[in-house]
């Protein structure tokens, strides 16, 4: 099985992530890069947000950031455990292929913490749930975020048989 490291973001991942986020099927559901970018940068100094970069044999595949579900405003998640993490990702165009594997991953260290993870992808964004499937998130109920974009609730939650 492939070892997928996650480290912190630091200011000097911002080129290399506005980068990734102009490529066309990140930009596809994470549109204005340079907006974008500008949250991303904002959070670093948040301590709700966790950002980290996903990679394997010193190769970045891409970016996740993590926090708790409850604490914006995001109706669609009413109802999970309060300790419950909500997770957003995009791939680096080198990580085609390994999103499910490496969200997988991460998800297997959070899952130590806390009971629930959820994600929330546009119901469109089939590449996006197929990865979100292979990582362990399951479910198909179509709720409108805080936006009030229709967007799949998909969750994964820790095995209590092997806790």
């Amino acid at each position: 099985m492939a070892e997928y490291r996650f480290r912190p973001v630091t200011e000097a991942d911002l080129p290399m992530l506005a980068e990734w986020l102009r490529q066309p099927p990140v930009a596809e559901w994470w549109p204005g890069p340079d907006r974008q970018i500008a949250l991303v940068s904002e959070d670093l100094d948040n301590p709700v947000m966790h950002q980290v970069i996903a990679s394997r044999d010193d190769l970045d595949l891409g970016y996740a950031q993590y926090y708790p579900a409850h604490h914006w405003p995001a109706p669609h998640f009413a109802g999970l455990p309060a300790d419950s993490l909500a997770i957003d990702v995009f791939g680096a165009p080198q990580g085609r292929g390994h999103g499910g594997a490496w969200l997988r991953a991460l998800g297997d260290q959070l899952l130590a913490n806390v009971s629930t993870l959820a994600i929330d992808p546009a119901t469109d964004n089939l590449r996006a749930i197929r990865a979100y499937e292979k990582a362990g998130f399951r479910g198909d109920a179509i709720r409108e975020d805080g936006e009030g974009r229709p967007v799949r609730v998909m969750t994964r939650r820790r095995d209590l048989s092997s806790s």
